[in-house]
């Protein structure tokens, strides 16, 4: 395996100080080093891929340097548009260094939600016509990688990829960080949310640690999990599912349970929640400032008012509650007013460690709440 050590001064090295993205947990090692090691304006974590992109782009226009944009495969998607668009040589052709974490690679047991991102993570860069290679664990041979790609950004002024497997990297663990002070679990929100719903009641909950706890929570309790939309891809989109639920059954109450990662990512989508004003609709933001499924590297969330920032585009109401003992009034007036309604629920980083995964499959997860939803 490589030191993040290694791996960063090798790219300072060749003047790549700069650095843009969206956490991995296959890359969560040299996020925490750069974090440690690098100032807040050499190391920005984006909203979203794309966003890392054009931050990366705009770098390179002010100093004639590529920067680093780190992403899981999963953002290639997010990324697709400013990399034809925007980098590509057709248009501006800007050079930049992309780490790609390869989840779900073929023959690699992985989450059902990172396979087929797996199959096409290579095919995707060749699409685009990105040249790429994958990073070795042997120092020796990553130095000469590392050295042909930035031979080829210095030469054509093409981005070029590093694709990272599993394993590639070193343990690192991250140093810098605050404590919020906050008291309440993610956990024991999502279960106290979760109690309150009524039979009816449909929860469309988003990508990572949300899903797997509420998961949980059903189990524990022997229910079944027909009621939960498990979002286990597609991160930012949760308020967007729930949204076209919401519209179409106007007679059932709809909860998204969001991350605030994942509601920065899709920020707009807040927009398009209000505008169609359904009464039905609550969005819960479980607020811990962290990607915490892929490693804790900090989001803004905790650093910016979302309930204002909700009620500027038109939520009916926005509550906020930072305890235990604030939750259940904030979830009963929530409850008594028409939609759309923005609960942020702020809480603080980790997880159970022993914490499991939905051992539905997603279709299964499908099928079932299509049912539950049947008039």
């Amino acid at each position: 395996m490589l030191s993040a050590e290694f791996f960063i001064d090798a790219l300072a090295a060749e003047g790549i100080d700069f650095f843009a993205g969206v956490p991995d947990s296959l890359l969560k090692n040299i996020c925490a080093y750069i974090s440690d090691h690098l100032d807040e304006k050499h190391n920005i974590i984006a909203a979203n891929e794309g966003g890392a992109v054009a931050l990366a782009a705009g770098h390179y226009l002010a100093t004639g340097r590529p920067g680093c944009v780190y992403m899981q495969n999963s953002g290639e998607g997010n990324a697709v548009n400013p990399l034809a668009s925007l980098t590509d040589p057709d248009v501006y052709n800007i050079p930049e260094l992309l780490l790609i974490g390869w989840r779900g690679r073929p023959g690699v047991h992985d989450e059902p939600q990172h396979v087929k991102q797996g199959k096409i993570t290579c095919s995707l860069l060749d699409t685009m016509g990105i040249k790429y290679s994958v990073l070795d664990k042997d120092e020796a041979v990553a130095s000469g990688q590392i050295a042909a790609a930035v031979a080829h950004m210095k030469a054509t002024r093409e981005v070029y990829a590093l694709v990272i497997e599993k394993d590639t990297f070193e343990p690192y663990t991250l140093r810098k960080g605050t404590e919020s002070g906050l008291t309440l679990s993610r956990e024991e929100a999502i279960r106290t949310v979760a109690s309150a719903l009524d039979a009816g009641d449909v929860i469309v909950s988003t990508t990572g640690m949300i899903s797997r706890e509420l998961f949980e929570y059903r189990t524990a309790l022997g229910q079944g999990h027909e009621r939960d939309f498990l979002t286990v891809g597609s991160m930012g989109h949760a308020s967007q599912i729930a949204l076209g639920i919401a519209l179409e059954k106007p007679s059932r109450r709809v909860w998204c349970f969001d991350g605030d990662g994942a509601a920065i990512m899709q920020m707009g989508g807040l927009a398009i929640v209000a505008s169609k004003a359904p009464a039905n609709y609550i969005h819960v933001v479980f607020n811990n400032g962290a990607h915490d499924s892929v490693g804790g590297q900090p989001t803004v969330g905790l650093d910016i008012d979302l309930c204002a920032i909700a009620k500027a585009v038109g939520y009916a109401g926005t509550f906020s509650a930072a305890s235990a003992e604030e939750l259940p009034a904030v979830l009963a007036k929530a409850k008594g007013m028409p939609g759309p309604v923005f609960v942020e629920i702020k809480v603080k980083k980790g997880n159970r460690k022993d914490l499991g995964r939905p051992t539905t499959t997603p279709i299964q997860n499908k099928e079932a709440l299509m049912e539950f939803l049947k008039d």
